[in-house]
Order: C-alpha cells, then structure tokens, then sequence
C-alpha cells in the first residue's frame, strides 16, 4: 500500500514532526533557517508554502515516520 499525505495538512504534518523531532534535530535533517532561527509553526508554514523543494523535503520526512 503507497503511503499518501491524503487529508493531512500542512500544519498537521509539520506540528507532528516537530512533537518527533524538535526543532534543532529536524533543522539539521531538513537545513533551512525557518527551523533553526526561533522556529515557530507559523513563520515555518509561510516559508513552505512558498519554496517548493523544502515542503517536499519535509513531506517526504513526514511519510517516513508512517
């Protein structure tokens, strides 16, 4: 069976990963100031939402965990 982000939403997957992960580990799994330099959900989903490869990092790191 294919993993899918089916019904999960941005927030949702990256709120996960941070509750997984922290910030400082996920920063250096997935490199990008959002992550490293005060962190917040909300600065992380407006830097994703607009960069395209990094979402897809962070998706793919999402679909591991399940």
């Amino acid at each position: 069976m294919a993993r899918s982000l089916d019904g999960v939403t941005l927030e949702a997957l990256l709120t996960e990963l941070v509750a997984v992960y922290g910030w400082q580990h996920l920063g250096e799994l997935v490199p990008v100031q959002c992550f490293l330099n005060e962190p917040s959900i909300k600065s992380s989903l407006k830097f994703l939402r607009k960069t395209p490869w990094a979402r897809a990092k962070v998706e793919q790191l999402y679909l591991t965990l399940k």
